[in-house]
């Protein structure tokens, strides 16, 4: 990878509601929007842009990514390049904004395209799972016809075992052929875990995602699950990674959590290397908070992908899912 000249540049940014189309429900929240920040890096020539949504659970929200943006303008505008960035910055919504900026202003202004400054793969459709909420049966049955073009279905859990498994009997019973992963989002406790995968298993779910609290992965330690565990809300960044990663099976990846697509790029490397399966997921932002996902999707075996699906205001949304899968053409982002 390479970075831009040290040339200065004009940073701007915005706030964009990001209004869902209904209310979404998991374990401990309900979201009506994301907000989430838009910024610019412009040479004269080129305009960059990337979005970010923050971290809800450590309140990186727009106010936070607004001051942690603010810090960093003067060194931006006077010449500090995307890798400065990552010491100037810790991980997080702002410097995921920012990366992803300089990420495309770098393919437009060496005419390339990010998969080739990343060195993945030529962009291919990929399967992505759409998510349901942590809703109650009946309500799940009702969504269910709008999914029946999901080859793989995501299931909010609520961390209540009991009406959890109603909620994957209910998804199991109307697609016995999809593919499905339920995201617990720190619902459960260890004492959980046991009934908790022997439900998933006789419901053929596929995987568990985040099923404990944000440091309690050491009970984790020596449990043995015949349904792989994903990190989520437990891994933010590269070196959370190094730390905890052997807990787990599979890594998911977002942008907003390690603070770009530089970071995820090193974290892939890494989690592969650790033996991982590597997942990609979004903070359910637009079309261009997906794009550089979408980069980094190529190297996953797990995509989780399906935010601008659940957008109020996306109008590009519809362009890029097709059949379960999902394509960000090159040219929405960077060079073509």
């Amino acid at each position: 990878m390479t970075t831009a000249s040290r040339t200065a540049l004009k940073l701007s940014y915005r706030c964009d509601p990001m209004r869902m189309k209904e209310p979404f429900r998991i374990s401990g929240y309900l979201f009506e929007g994301i907000p989430a920040v838009i910024a610019t890096l412009g040479d004269g020539r080129h305009q960059g842009r990337g979005e970010a949504a923050g971290i809800y659970y450590l309140n990186d929200d727009y106010p936070h990514m607004e001051s942690e943006i603010e810090r960093v303008r003067d060194a931006i505008e006077q010449g500090a390049d995307r890798r400065a960035l990552q010491k100037l910055l810790p991980s997080g919504g702002a410097r995921n904004a920012l990366d992803c900026a300089f990420w495309e202003l770098e393919s437009l202004q060496q005419k390339r395209p990010v998969w080739e400054l990343a060195q993945v793969s030529w962009p291919r459709p990929l399967v992505t799972t759409f998510t349901l909420p942590a809703e109650d049966p009946a309500y799940l049955q009702a969504r269910l016809p709008g999914f029946a073009h999901a080859r793989a279905i995501k299931l909010k859990l609520s961390g209540d075992l009991a009406a959890d498994a109603a909620r994957v009997e209910t998804v199991r019973r109307a697609r016995p052929d999809a593919w499905i992963g339920v995201d617990a989002n720190q619902g459960f406790t260890s004492n959980d875990l046991d009934a908790l995968v022997a439900m998933l298993v006789a419901q053929r779910v596929s995987l568990l995602e985040q099923p404990l609290r944000r440091g309690d992965e050491e009970a984790l330690r020596g449990w043995r699950s015949p349904v792989p565990v994903a990190a989520d809300e437990s891994i933010l960044n590269l070196e959370e990674l190094e730390q905890l990663g052997e807990l787990f099976q599979v890594m998911n990846i977002k942008l907003d959590k390690c603070g770009g697509l530089t970071e995820a790029l090193a974290m892939a490397a890494l989690a592969k290397r650790m033996g991982l399966q590597l997942m990609v997921g979004n903070m359910a932002g637009s079309t261009l908070s997906t794009a550089p996902a979408f980069v980094l999707a190529q190297l996953c075996q797990l995509v989780d992908l399906d935010g601008p699906s659940s957008l109020a205001d996306d109008p590009l949304a519809y362009s890029i899912y097709e059949d379960g899968m999902i394509m960000v053409p090159a040219a929405y982002w960077g060079h073509p």
